[in-house]
């Protein structure tokens, strides 16, 4: 049995990471990541971490003086040479850049994060009067352009999961593993589409967290909030086929025996082996729709609305902190519902 949880296992790894990222970055932002620790998660963290690298990178790069000096020894005093007009270049710098020999492009949601994770740097400092300046809060937020929902309409949803239990259209070599792997991802994949998890939240998931007696699962939430989420029959089958004749036959690797979930390695699947497992069933399912998990949360939480109208239960189902996030989601069905209302209320008797 491991020691740790897996949320414990993934924070552990993050602040390793965390540590291994502060090493090459200025020794001032030592007090800014601390600062942190008790209200923003591991993986906040590091990935706020990882932004404020490619600023400081890019710092390097477009002033010959910085350039002189090895990042972790530039002083707290270069934030106060920076400008507002130095955020806008490095904002334009972020549309397309090469790192490691590797073409990397961000979309609205990739450089207002980066924007995001400069503005909280600063305001740390200049509220603690460490600094006089505050450039990026005088740089307009980038526009987000918004965009189409993607998911599975139910006949997709059908095909998808029939192709899941039969196999059809593998290459030999998938047929091989599928063999093995069938009741595992006919019950990743029903669970997924039947709940709206996260992908995150279902490889956490341990075989205790699973009650059948009351057809629900114990989840982990962003941020580590333990919540409880109910599934229906469909779910209940075929979670149960997989965990009593397959998951119950393994012999999970050290360290991953309370994983529900395993790999051909018997080790627990990761996120981005459940990401691999959707893309692979998923193309010879649509070839006009690029579906990821996140793409079937979204289904769920589209038929959830659909069925019910309540879009306060949808935000509970899903784990949304703010109804308003829901209703971003799933405004176009909103305005769908609204429509419909135009000629439900007659006026007069025809």
């Amino acid at each position: 049995m491991s020691e740790y949880s897996y949320k414990e296992q993934t924070d552990l790894s993050n602040i390793t990471k965390l540590r291994n990222v502060l090493k090459e970055l200025p020794r001032f932002l030592g007090t800014y990541f601390r600062s942190m620790e008790s209200t923003k998660s591991t993986r906040t963290r590091l990935s706020y971490a990882y932004d404020l690298s490619v600023f400081f990178n890019f710092l390097q790069q477009s002033n010959p003086a910085i350039a002189e000096k090895p990042l972790k020894d530039l002083p707290m005093s270069t934030l106060d040479e920076i400008t507002s007009m130095d955020i806008e270049e490095y904002l334009s710098f972020l549309q397309t850049y090469e790192k490691d020999g590797v073409a990397r492009v961000n979309k609205d949601h990739g450089i207002l994060r980066k924007l995001a994770a400069l503005r909280s740097m600063y305001n740390y400092f200049f509220k603690k009067e460490l600094i006089q300046t505050n450039p990026p809060a005088h740089v307009d937020i980038p526009k987000l352009h918004t965009k189409t929902i993607v998911r599975l309409d139910p006949d997709e949803v059908a095909m998808m999961l029939d192709m899941v239990e039969s196999g059809e259209k593998l290459t030999p070599a998938q047929l091989r593993n599928h063999k093995k792997t069938k009741l595992r991802d006919v019950a990743i994949i029903t669970l997924l589409l039947g709940t709206g998890i996260r992908v995150s939240e279902c490889v956490g998931l341990n075989i205790t967290d699973v009650d059948f007696k009351n057809n629900k699962i114990k989840i982990i939430r962003k941020g580590g909030n333990e919540d409880i989420v109910y599934f229906g029959d469909e779910v209940a089958a075929a979670l149960s086929d997989y965990m009593e004749l397959d998951r119950d036959l393994k012999q999970p690797a050290p360290g991953h025996e309370d994983a529900l979930f395993i790999s051909l390695k018997n080790q627990r699947l990761t996120v981005r082996s459940v990401e691999r497992l959707v893309k692979k069933y998923s193309s010879n399912v649509t070839t006009l729709k690029k579906i990821t998990p996140h793409k079937l949360r979204s289904t769920y939480g589209t038929n959830l609305y659909r069925e019910t109208g309540d879009i306060y239960l949808v935000a509970d189902v899903l784990g949304h902190k703010d109804v308003n996030t829901t209703k971003k989601h799933y405004a176009a069905i909103q305005e769908d519902r609204k429509r419909s209302a135009a000629n439900v209320v007659k006026l007069r008797e025809p």
